[in-house]
């Protein structure tokens, strides 16, 4: 790819603020590593496991979606997560874009999907990062602790090929991808209030905003 292709994706953005001090700050300790490669890996498993994956406070708001605010956070989902990851990607001089997809989880959401009402996850979010003059997939959501108590391994990624989520745990399917919308070099913010509208049609009629579950919508 072009160097010149690749500026866009190595621009602070409204969502993706890379430009800003605690951005900066979170990526301060990585820069002394030698390669991109080595700083992109290092940068996955601070990110991956920052935060606490929390599926059940949701929040699809513009002003909810800023990185920079999502890091003064302890528990982050897939999207927050990914927005994160793509943000000090670029404050590293490291291209990144987001992609977003449909997925299936087998075990351990039936919680999760009683609020949902349905089985298909909209929107799971992850990183593609330029390396190597390739894109690499990587999967930021499910920190140490979640995967322990899940009872899978955590997702790990090498820097040179695609990390998704498992797809099995022993002989169980964990997670499948169902449907992918693309990759963006922006939070498509609109795209995502409305696919969860045409999925989850009662989480824009009602209110959710308890301590087990919460929603927030545009």
């Amino acid at each position: 790819m072009k160097t010149s292709e690749l500026e866009k994706y190595l621009e602070p953005t409204k969502f993706l603020n890379s430009d800003h001090t605690s951005i900066k700050e979170f990526v301060g300790d990585i820069h002394s590593l030698v390669t991109k490669k080595e700083q992109a890996v290092a940068l996955y498993y601070k990110v991956r496991d920052h935060f606490l994956y929390d599926p059940y406070h949701l929040d699809l708001r513009p002003e909810a979606l800023v990185a920079s605010d999502i890091l003064n956070k302890s528990r982050a989902w897939c999207v927050e997560k990914a927005i994160v990851m793509a943000a000090c990607l670029r404050a590293l001089n490291i291209p990144s874009r987001l992609g977003y997809g449909i997925v299936v989880n087998h075990i351990g959401v039936e919680k999760l999907t009683t609020y949902l009402q349905r089985k298909e996850i909209v929107f799971h979010g992850y990183v593609e990062v330029f390396l190597d003059e390739k894109w690499v997939k990587a999967t930021p959501a499910f920190d140490k602790k979640v995967c322990r108590l899940s009872g899978v391994p955590p997702l790990d990624w090498d820097g040179e090929h695609d990390a998704m989520f498992q797809q099995y745990r022993g002989e169980d399917k964990f997670m499948e991808y169902v449907h992918f919308y693309g990759v963006f070099d922006d939070v498509p913010v609109q795209l995502m209030n409305d696919e969860m509208k045409k999925y989850y049609p009662h989480l824009f009629e009602e209110e959710y905003n308890s301590k087990t579950f919460s929603f927030f919508h545009c």
